[in-house]
């Protein structure tokens, strides 16, 4: 099963993984301690909270205008 990671980089360093499908939200030292961190607490959601997740999603970016 795939599912979407979001990842950020953290104000303190590091970085922040989510997942829109479940709400997940965790955090890593490195990308890759990031998205193992991402992947145990999405496992351990879906094993208390059965779901079928669809498709894959699109994910994009949007430019926000800022005043003059």
């Amino acid at each position: 099963m795939q599912v979407t990671a979001v990842l950020t980089p953290a104000e303190e360093g590091g970085f922040v993984a989510y997942n829109p499908d479940t709400g997940t939200t965790t955090q890593g030292d490195t990308l890759e301690e990031a998205l193992n961190n991402l992947r145990e607490a999405v496992e351990l959601y879906l094993e208390e909270f059965p779901m079928t997740l669809g498709g894959s999603p699109l994910v994009t970016t949007v430019t926000i205008l800022e005043d003059a």
